[in-house]
């Protein structure tokens, strides 16, 4: 339910006057203390483990290449659509994880997976025509920059997966982290004033809010959830997510509960979850 606020509280930033590169480097720059505290500490327990340097410097551009990309890509999308089209297209990404492990890393691609996607991508097929007749090409600019950042996610996943087994998830997370940071502050500093971070106090508490609710806590309550019940468990529960980014974006920014709202999302959480049966069955 958190990491699905994101757009929420993204979009009410916007209208705050927060520019994506501005948003994006108080998120960083809220949110990295924390993961590099945590990496410390994981650091000086582990620390008798011998873990050689390219394996940092790995995780830190793994970092900068996929953390980095996949977060601008998703800030621009919201831009112009709305946080459920978002997160309905977010939420397909584990297509990418097939598609790219084949074309990159020879894994094999098994086409039960690919026609459950078939009915997911239907469903972001009705919402985007939908959504086409009122916004036209800026809305074709915003799913293209989601579906971009989707696509990095997914590299980023088959990337980290190494990465995590030497270095261990907390450590990895925090200089994986950094690295985005770093290209997410030099971009800021690149294209603005330090004074555009001196933003109003709504557009900074949405800046909090954003950095740990919506990044950090999350992330380590997955983290705590996957070493207590399965991935597939998991991934079953996280087909929520859409669904709570709908009715949020009704209460919350009264965006219209649209019939093709609730049959786009219908079939994508429905070819998800399929994907993830699928998936578990043949484990």
């Amino acid at each position: 339910m958190l990491f699905a606020a994101k757009g929420i509280l993204i979009k009410l930033a916007f209208a705050e006057g927060i520019d994506t590169v501005t948003l994006l480097a108080l998120r960083m720059g809220l949110s990295v203390p924390i993961y590099v505290a945590v990496g410390c500490i994981a650091y000086r327990r582990d620390r008798q483990k011998a873990i050689p340097m390219p394996a940092y410097i790995k995780a830190l551009l793994i970092g900068m290449i996929g953390y980095w990309f996949s977060s601008y890509a998703d800030f621009k999308g919201l831009e112009t659509l709305t946080p459920q089209f978002e997160r309905l297209i977010l939420f397909t990404y584990p297509l990418f994880v097939l598609l790219l492990g084949a074309a990159l890393f020879r894994l094999p691609l098994r086409w039960k997976p690919m026609a459950a996607f078939g009915i997911a991508y239907l469903g972001l097929a009705v919402v985007f025509l939908a959504d086409f007749e009122t916004g036209g090409g800026e809305i074709v600019v915003g799913t293209l920059w989601v579906l971009a950042a989707a696509v990095s996610f997914a590299l980023y996943q088959l990337l980290a997966g190494g990465s995590i087994a030497i270095l261990g998830a907390p450590l990895f997370t925090s200089v994986a982290m950094t690295g985005a940071a770093v290209v997410v502050l030099l971009m800021f500093l690149a294209t603005h004033p330090l004074s555009a971070l001196l933003v109003s106090s709504r557009g900074f508490a949405l800046a909090v809010t954003l950095a740990i609710g919506a990044t950090v806590l999350p992330s380590f309550l997955m983290s705590a959830a996957l070493s207590r019940i399965s991935a597939a468990a998991n991934s079953t529960i996280g087909t929520l997510s859409p669904v709570v980014t709908l009715f949020l974006a009704v209460l919350i920014l009264g965006e219209p509960l649209r019939s093709v709202d609730l049959l786009g999302t219908a079939l994508v959480v429905g070819g998800v979850g399929l994907f993830t049966v699928v998936d578990r069955r043949r484990r």
